[in-house]
């Protein structure tokens, strides 16, 4: 009796263990921007932090699953999605045609329009910009950098762009007198305005653009999870919350 008593106990014990993955909570990695303020960056203490950070933690505890957020360089960031390093990218990615072809993208959750940000004390107009050799710096990997290589032939603009490895960067840059304008989203534009002596000249003339969650095409129950949670965050209270403090595109 004591035999077959404790032959059913370690039955018991194995089913358990091996039950205990499905028990136990879902865990994903999410691919940042490590200088894309204020959706995502690294802060002063080297953690991750933004208004998507907080948002996908939000949606996490919403709706009980474990996550990490993984800063990486932004041109490689899908590659790193489809290579399964990161699970997925919330982190201001534009909804393209281009990039659907690769990844599948939860709601929209944000709008912007690409801009031209200048010095202080600079008095260019969009046309000197576009039109008579200025040095122009732009974030490679962004819809901004494509709608230039695509725009620049087909326009005829007289332009020399300059790829950087983040929008801050390309400020800096401009700040030092090192190019002439920066392009870039609205939203790190109006915190670069913040914080750097810069203005916003203009926006491109072209479609809004929308903000979406990325994932693997074959990953459609964490898509669901992903959306069903940003629209209860949208619907939530904190959501103001979340705009009031990043002030995004503000």
């Amino acid at each position: 009796m004591r035999k077959v008593l404790f032959l059913l106990l370690v039955g018991l014990g194995l089913v358990m263990v091996s039950g205990q993955g499905s028990w136990a909570k879902e865990s994903y990695v999410n691919g940042i921007d490590a200088n894309f303020p204020p959706f995502a960056y690294v802060d002063e203490n080297g953690d991750p932090s933004g208004f998507d950070v907080d948002a996908v933690d939000w949606i996490a505890e919403e709706m009980g699953f474990e996550v990490k957020h993984q800063p990486m360089d932004w041109d490689g960031i899908i590659p790193n999605l489809l290579a399964e390093k990161i699970d997925f990218i919330a982190s201001g990615m534009s909804i393209t045609e281009k990039r659907k072809e690769k990844v599948n993208f939860s709601i929209p959750y944000w709008e912007i329009k690409q801009v031209v940000v200048l010095r202080e004390n600079s008095d260019l107009s969009m046309d000197e910009v576009l039109n008579t050799g200025k040095r122009l710096g732009v974030q490679r990997g962004t819809t901004t950098a494509d709608m230039l290589e695509e725009k620049i032939p087909e326009e005829g603009w007289d332009i020399t762009v300059r790829y950087y490895d983040s929008a801050p960067l390309a400020v800096a840059d401009l700040v030092n007198g090192r190019i002439d304008a920066a392009a870039m989203d609205d939203a790190p534009a109006a915190e670069a305005k913040r914080n750097r002596p810069v203005k916003i000249l203009d926006s491109f003339e072209g479609e809004v653009e929308q903000f979406g969650y990325a994932v693997r095409k074959e990953d459609e129950e964490l898509l669901q999870t992903l959306n069903e949670g940003l629209q209860s965050l949208m619907n939530d209270p904190y959501w103001d919350e979340l705009i009031d403090k990043y002030e995004p595109g503000q």
